[in-house]
């Protein structure tokens, strides 16, 4: 293999590289951009099913508390969006925002997993 080849090989995965740590960093920003207080305020309708500390009591419905907001946005946006079906979660999440759902997302995440 010529050495031009080569340096052509690394550069492009250098290219790669990049553009991989670019879209992902844009992905953490915008997941922690969430207002906790805010998604505290909007949980009101989440605590029926999920529990007011985000610990469900109902084996059927997760626990939300100490999730990763990136995971949690992105169920959200998918039962808002129609592509994950839940009869219940889509008629909720169909009028959440994009900043209503990372807020959510911030809130739940802020919660401490055990629930204590």
């Amino acid at each position: 293999m010529s050495a031009n080849k080569t340096a052509t090989g690394a550069s492009r995965t250098m290219k790669m590289l990049t553009s991989a740590a670019l879209l992902a960093s844009s992905f953490s920003t915008s997941t922690l951009a969430g207002d906790i207080e805010a998604g505290k305020a909007s949980a009101a309708i989440c605590a029926s099913c999920h529990g007011a500390a985000g610990i469900s009591t109902m084996d059927m419905w997760p626990n939300l508390a100490g999730q990763k907001t990136a995971y949690l946005a992105k169920q959200m946006t998918a039962f808002r969006d129609g592509v994950r079906k839940d009869s219940v979660m889509n008629s909720i999440a169909i009028d959440l925002s994009d900043a209503d759902i990372d807020n959510l997302a911030a809130y739940y995440n802020s919660l401490p997993a055990g629930g204590g």
